[in-house]
This record gives C-alpha cells, sequence and structure tokens, in this order.
C-alpha cells in the first residue's frame, strides 16, 4: 500500500478473530492509509461484521492487535478515539422522538465538553452533511416519521458530522435505492480523495471492485486474501469464497462478475 509519513489510519499486527470456536481470520496483517479504501467481502457468516467490531475496538481480538493512528485504543484517552473513528453500523436503534437535525448533531458530541451545548459552527456542519444525504428539507421531521431508507441515510449524515479520520462502515447500502447507493459510495470515495481512511463491509462484488482501492476477502474458514482490488478480484478467488461459480466480463476498462 501506499508510503506515508504519518502512521496508517488504520493497522492490524497478527490479529486473529474468533466467534465461540472459529476463526474469522488468522495472523491479519495490513494497513489503511489515508486516501485509501479497504472493502471486506464474504460470504454470509464469515464474520465481516465481527471483524469491523473488532476493529472498531468494540470487541477483544483473540490474539495480535488493531493500532488506531498508529496507538491501540486503550491508549488513546478516553472519548477521543470517537475524534479519530466513526462506525456506521449495520443495525441502527430505534430512535427517540427527536428531530432529524437534533439527531445528526449526536455526531458533534466527541467535540464537545461535558456541559457544552453545540453552537452555530456545529449546525452549520450537521446541516451541510444532511445536505449531502439529501436530507436538507428534513431538518425539523421527527426522525419517528423517516422510512427506512431515510433513516439509513441520517445515520451516516450523523457519521459525516462526526469527521473522524477513519470511517468503519458495515453494509452502509442498507435500504437505499440505486441512486443513494452511488450517492453514498461517490461521498465516500471523495472523502478517502481529500485525507481520509475508509473501511467498509459490502455484499456487491462489483461495487466492491468499483470503489476499492484494496479488498480484504474472507473465506468463512479463517483464512484470508488481502491486496490492491485488481489482484484480489479475480473469478477463481470469489468463487472459491462464496461458493458459487463466477466469471468475469470485461466491460471496457471495467471488469464485472456474474454467476455462472
Amino acid at each position: 500500500m501506499k508510503m506515508d509519513a504519518r502512521p496508517p489510519v488504520l493497522a492490524t499486527d497478527r490479529l486473529s478473530v474468533e466467534v465461540g470456536r472459529r476463526d474469522v481470520c488468522r495472523a491479519l496483517d495490513f494497513t489503511v492509509q489515508a486516501g485509501e479504501t479497504l472493502v471486506i467481502l464474504g460470504r454470509n457468516g464469515a464474520g465481516k461484521t465481527t471483524l469491523l467490531h473488532t476493529l472498531a475496538g468494540l470487541r477483544d481480538a483473540a490474539r495480535g492487535a488493531v493500532l488506531l493512528s498508529g496507538q491501540p485504543y486503550a491508549a488513546w484517552p478516553r472519548g477521543h478515539e470517537a475524534c479519530l473513528r466513526g462506525l456506521l453500523a449495520q443495525s441502527q436503534p430505534d430512535f427517540f422522538s427527536a428531530t432529524v437535525l437534533e439527531t445528526a448533531l449526536v455526531g458533534r458530541h466527541p467535540y464537545l465538553g461535558r456541559w457544552d451545548w453545540e453552537g452555530p459552527e456545529d449546525e452549520a456542519i450537521a446541516l451541510a452533511a444532511l445536505a449531502t444525504m439529501g436530507l436538507e428539507s428534513f431538518a425539523e421531521r421527527q426522525v419517528p416519521t423517516l422510512s427506512g431508507g431515510e433513516r439509513q441515510r441520517l445515520a451516516i449524515a450523523a457519521l459525516l458530522v462526526q469527521q473522524p479520520r477513519l470511517y468503519l462502515l458495515d453494509e452502509p447500502l442498507a435500504h437505499l435505492d440505486l441512486h443513494h447507493e452511488i450517492t453514498v459510495l461517490d461521498h465516500f470515495r471523495d472523502l478517502a480523495a481529500s485525507g481520509a481512511g475508509v473501511v467498509m463491509v459490502l455484499h456487491d462484488i462489483n461495487l466492491a471492485a468499483r470503489y476499492a482501492s484494496h479488498v480484504l476477502l474472507l473465506d468463512g474458514e479463517g483464512g484470508h486474501v488481502i491486496g490492491p482490488a485488481a489482484e484480489v478480484l479475480t473469478a477463481e478467488r470469489l468463487s472459491a469464497a462464496f461458493g458459487h461459480p463466477l466469471r468475469a466480463v470485461v466491460d471496457g476498462n471495467s471488469t464485472l462478475f456474474v454467476p455462472v
């Protein structure tokens, strides 16, 4: 991956993750530098979400270490890691009775003192994020009135308001229509280009091929392949990982993978 004088936004050192007695990954080493997008792929049950939660510092590894901007999570002052990494969970909690704007402003809380309130600058950041997700006219709507797709876009907007250096996204396209899928992926590609690191779990192989700079492919049995997307995404590897034959179809400068 790219050389950078700063510590990687995320790194693993011989990371092993387990669920019960089953290995998700063994001795996983990688770095994510600013400007890179790593997509995690694998069949259902391969452990993608479990691995992402481990990378977010929400669960302990069986062995090895996760480094956030060069340090273990435990080395950062309490709460400071939320200024460095943001997580979009696959399942969103039921929202309290609050407006869309109030919910988006939660993303500013890591930057506020214990007794501080959001100010005009925080509100401007939140409104800009809502506009990015096409929710600018929804600012005063009550969250329980939103559809599933609108709630997903609000969760992404709140993450954008957080402005971390590292974005960890678990199925960010859930509940979204095609237009909003591309809008979201385009925006995170732009964030990476402006200096963020992005790690996301996707289920769509062809969107991974379009947006990933690097891919981590889990085989569901503790093994993995990681590297530049063009090297990892082959019909042979994908067929083995997903348990179904795929073939590669070249379309101009793009390669599509279709089931046989």
